[in-house]
């Protein structure tokens, strides 16, 4: 398993991945359309931070990537690259994605209705950097998820980053089990996603997030441990 940086000649193999790698997982589809989907979840990251985009191979081919980004206040939000996609691609035009937005929508007001936290994009200058991660089925389990966020931890440790914050389901208990074994803890409420549904059920929004300090305060820990076992 070789991790690297991402290339340019990386584009369209990593395009095809990206259609593809979340096959099982409650997020495997968003609204139906994958070309809009990589338009928000893909593309600006290898356009504004290819530095930050990591990628695993096997046998020659990618299995794995992780886009980054060091300075979430400097990367478009996810809403407006979201609206970029809708008018780019004519969402509202299409069938599956209409479908999507017009749950959405209801989704919304019951959980106004119940009054429940909803959802948003997180800005909190103690965790300013954000990662998305995802990994084909067949290499689950081959160490690619642990390269990668090996990778990205360089990264910010190098870019002297104070922390990383993720967005994951609570239904993806895969996901998260993977990402507190990385580090990362539980923060904030577990709000409704508007429109995604998983074996036609809501799921709900997890906000995970990793601290540089803490980080090194468990690594420092666990060498005097060892060491006071030799």
């Amino acid at each position: 398993m070789e991790i690297r940086m991402f290339a340019p000649g990386d584009r369209a193999e990593l395009r095809e991945l990206f259609g593809r790698v979340g096959e099982g997982a409650p997020t495997a589809s968003l609204w139906g359309h994958v070309d809009s989907e990589a338009a928000v979840y893909l593309d600006p990251y290898m356009e504004l931070e290819p530095d930050s985009l990591f990628v695993a191979v096997s046998g020659g081919a990618l299995v794995g990537y992780l886009t980054g980004c060091l300075d979430s206040a400097r990367f478009p939000g996810e809403g407006e690259r979201m609206e970029k996609a809708m008018r780019t691609y004519k969402l509202m035009f299409r069938a599956r994605p209409t479908a999507f937005f017009a749950r959405s929508l209801a989704d919304l007001a019951w959980a106004a209705v119940r009054r429940q936290p909803r959802v948003g994009e997180f800005a909190d200058t103690r965790w300013p950097a954000h990662l998305h991660i995802n990994v084909a089925p067949e290499a689950r389990g081959t160490g690619a998820a642990d390269g990668l966020m090996s990778r990205w931890f360089d990264r910010l440790r190098t870019a002297g980053s104070p922390g990383c914050h993720l967005q994951t389901l609570v239904e993806n208990t895969r996901a998260v089990r993977f990402f507190e074994r990385m580090g990362f803890a539980e923060h904030g409420p577990a709000p409704l996603v508007p429109g995604l549904r998983h074996d036609g059920r809501r799921v709900h929004q997890r906000t995970m997030v990793w601290s540089a300090g803490r980080a090194a305060g468990e690594a420092e820990t666990a060498a005097r441990t060892s060491a006071w076992r030799r």
